[in-house]
């Protein structure tokens, strides 16, 4: 089945004072697959910037901008419009044992950092599933269930410098949590694991033409070589099989190699953030 969106994402910062010599990138733009078409794309930022486009070594599309005149907010603006065709993932016989052979290629989604490492509570309740269940499908979807059940989704308990750790044992928090914890649980299996991150249609019944509020999202993939070029995806918050209503901005490591927005800039003022994103169904 496919699904027209158009996604409204605009961010920036609101400055106490005016500030210059302002460095920023984005990473806002839904990915051109074969089952991401992308029919439009704008990207506005105000004040007006020097600026250029790339992808980085994950194979995200970044916006680079500098900003060098003083100014006391920046506006930044994505509209995409893109047909999603997005098959659920499909299951494989891959074992934990079998995943040995793919370790060098993989080995960039197998380590730990501060950010995906798990407690010593969520390394023991993973070796307990994975001991028990046999193919890497089986442990992975297992671990989400588990995830889910035992998590509280709460808006604004942590921000992006919380850590998995942190969030399992509060018990609570986004679904860059969920997600970093859940990367770090099947990594400590054997399993390769990335973050994901993008966009989800809150609504699922939203009707055609209906525009509804909506927020950068993360979900999981985990290698098992088998459709979708080898990954299966699941998303932890909602526990769900992603489809069409999920879109794909990026996969990498953690949350760090694909914020939305991150920059510096010259001057002693404070900055706050704001964010909208609003999501039409449009077929």
């Amino acid at each position: 089945m496919t699904t027209t969106l158009r996604i409204v994402h605009t961010t920036g910062y609101n400055y106490s004072d005016p500030v210059s010599d302002s460095f920023n990138e984005i990473r806002m733009t839904p990915l051109y697959t074969s089952q991401q078409l992308i029919r439009e794309q704008s990207v506005t930022i105000t004040p007006k910037p020097w600026s250029y486009s790339f992808i980085d070594y994950w194979g995200t599309h970044v916006t680079s901008f500098e900003l060098h005149e003083p100014h006391d907010q920046m506006i930044v603006g994505v509209t995409t419009t893109l047909d999603v065709d997005a098959a659920p993932s499909t299951r494989t016989g891959l074992t934990v044992a079998d995943m040995a052979e793919h370790e060098d290629a993989l080995s960039e989604f197998l380590g730990f950092s501060p950010m995906v490492e798990p407690s010593e509570d969520l390394l023991t309740r993973t070796r307990e599933i994975a001991d028990n269940e046999e193919t890497v499908d089986e442990i992975a979807l297992a671990v989400g269930r588990l995830i889910y059940e035992e998590m509280t989704y709460e808006s604004g308990s942590s921000d992006v410098t919380g850590t998995a750790a942190q969030a399992w044992e509060a018990r609570k928090g986004v679904c860059q949590d969920f997600s970093h914890i859940m990367v770090g649980a099947l990594r400590s299996v054997g399993i390769a694991a990335r973050y994901v991150s993008g966009y989800v249609l809150p609504k699922k019944d939203a009707e055609i033409g209906e525009t509804v509020d909506a927020e950068s999202h993360a979900w999981v993939q985990w290698f098992n070589d088998g459709d979708n070029n080898g990954w299966f995806s699941f998303d932890p918050t909602n526990n769900v099989v992603p489809g069409e209503l999920h879109v794909i901005v990026g996969t990498a490591r953690e949350y760090g190699d694909v914020p939305p927005l991150k920059g510096m800039f010259s001057g002693q003022a404070s900055s706050e953030l704001f964010v909208t994103v609003r999501m039409t169904r449009l077929g």
